[in-house]
């Protein structure tokens, strides 16, 4: 099967439409398959063959969603990275990726061009401005100068089409090969799982170079449906957009509801039309939830997912009961266990790691038998997330495995301490992690941020948490911060965290 050509069935099935708003452009359906057609024969004329990695280095933008499409067209596999990842992590990608050609902008080439030293094979840049520097390609003037390639390659179902990469936290971030098939499969549990209505408006914030914003975009091979793509995290627009399009759908991570939740005027845009607010990615605190229902009167629907299994593998029904904190239950054609160290499957209530199986699965980490080794074992993906199943179904994340703090020999939850803390009326965000400790080998370190024009002390918290927690779970010590260390999705960085600790 080939991603582009189901892609492209659908596209005709409908007819053409307006599909697409970014910035002061308004793009069809039909608009933007032309243009990808004409992708494929430009990277065709440039050498690249199936197979062949293309590196997508630039914020959200149209050209990044027809570059999939031509890429997949023509059996090339995307290679979607973080532009804002340092220079050495960048050079790790191209190396490792074998890639020889990059689509960025004016904006990251200085960046491209340090990393190229470094990754000499890297020889073709092709930058989506319209004015570009001498020896690099303008993919404007390089789409309009050749016809259209209507030809699809026959693709095998295990064929690679996309490697994403994780951030490592330790070494070197990990390449997740994902076929055709995969990102399809994926993208038809989503559809089956949460039954939108069909012409819904959706702002699009998440990041291409993310499986959870790719997973998201993907969701058009089954839907007809227009996205707003915005390519920054940016409040007022994020609000504006909805109020200016009549959208009905954003998809978004916790840390950018606690934000919508600090914005000052929460009322200046109009967000009636909105009908669904979805989260994933990191745990959503229940404070959170709440006040968000307060003050924008919708109700988030929370779900769960794996890079390594397409990111989106849990919901909370759309139509139905949704339980707040929990990730809600399997997609359709997911099978998810609770297993115990010694390899066992658990019955509900008990917690142990979260296990996962199903077509969205990946098919391991592009040159990294040992590391694939180590999470796909016995057909069961590995998430290090632990949990549990309750009597209706439902999962709960109670943390990451590697996050767990051991205390005088007690495994220790941090998010249990991160619940409380959210529920401080100064603070905005919180994040614990364990710190050295000579009587109990760990303790509980906690990480503030405080709303504007609020002031705290270290005591005060520490006070509040006794009065919440026991003297046990109580955090031993209080580090104010201006903001948590997060990566490209807003997820916190506890690895960044833990080195302070």
């Amino acid at each position: 099967m080939n991603l582009a050509e189901f892609r492209e069935k659908k596209v005709y099935s409908e007819g053409e439409r307006v599909a697409l708003y970014f910035k002061e452009r308004v793009m069809t359906n039909f608009e933007l398959q032309k243009n990808s057609r004409k992708l494929t024969s430009a990277l065709k004329g440039l050498g690249v063959k199936r197979g062949d990695r293309i590196i997508i280095q630039t914020p959200n933008c149209p050209e990044v969603l027809e570059t999939f499409s031509a890429c997949w067209r023509m059996g090339a596999v995307v290679v979607p990275i973080n532009y804002l990842m340092n220079d050495e992590e960048i050079a790790y990608i191209y190396q490792d990726s074998g890639a020889k050609i990059v689509i960025s902008s004016n904006a990251f080439l200085p960046k491209v061009k340090t990393v190229q030293a470094k990754a000499p094979e890297m020889k073709t840049v092709i930058l989506v401005d319209k004015n570009v520097p001498e020896g690099t390609f303008a993919y404007g003037k390089l789409i309009e100068s050749v016809e259209e390639d209507h030809s699809f390659a026959d693709m095998r179902e295990d064929e690679l089409a996309a490697l994403i990469y994780t951030a490592g936290t330790t070494g070197n971030s990990k390449g997740v090969m994902h076929t055709h098939y995969s990102l399809y499969a994926n993208a038809k549990m989503q559809f089956e799982s949460m039954p939108f209505p069909e012409g819904m408006i959706y702002v699009s914030v998440l990041p291409l170079c993310h499986s959870f914003g790719i997973a998201t975009i993907n969701n058009g091979m089954f839907r007809s449906a227009t996205t707003v793509l915005l390519d920054s995290f940016d409040l007022e627009l994020i609000l504006s957009s909805i109020a200016k399009y009549k959208a009905n759908i954003l998809v978004a991570v916790p840390t950018m509801y606690v934000y919508l939740l600090l914005y000052p005027e929460p009322k200046k845009h109009d967000v009636s039309s909105m009908k669904y607010w979805i989260c994933g990615a990191a745990p959503l605190a229940l404070e959170t939830w709440k006040k968000f229902r307060e003050v924008y009167g919708g109700e988030i629907c929370e779900g769960w997912g794996l890079t390594e299994a397409g990111a989106n593998n849990a919901t909370n029904p759309i139509h139905g009961l949704k339980k707040v904190g929990s990730i809600g239950i399997p997609m359709k054609g997911t099978e998810m266990k609770i297993m115990d160290d010694e390899g066992k499957f658990l019955p509900g209530g008990q917690q142990g790691e979260i296990v996962i199986r199903g077509p969205q699965v990946m098919k391991g980490y592009w040159n990294k038998p040992e590391e694939t080794a180590q999470v796909l074992r016995n057909g069961w993906l590995h998430t290090g997330d632990v949990g549990y199943e309750d009597e209706d179904g439902y999962f709960w994340i109670t943390d990451r495995k590697k996050d767990l703090i051991i205390k005088g020999g007690e495994n220790i939850s941090p998010r249990t301490v991160e619940e409380v803390l959210f529920a401080h009326p100064k603070i905005s965000e919180a994040a614990v992690v364990g710190m050295r400790d000579d009587v109990y080998g760990e303790n509980i370190k906690a990480f503030i941020v405080l709303k504007p024009d609020q002031a705290a002390t270290a005591e005060e918290i520490i006070e509040y948490c006794k009065k919440n927690l026991t003297s046990f779970l109580t955090p031993k010590e209080v580090v104010f911060m201006q903001a948590l260390p997060k990566n490209i999705m807003g997820k916190v960085l506890k690895k960044e965290l833990r080195k302070m600790a």
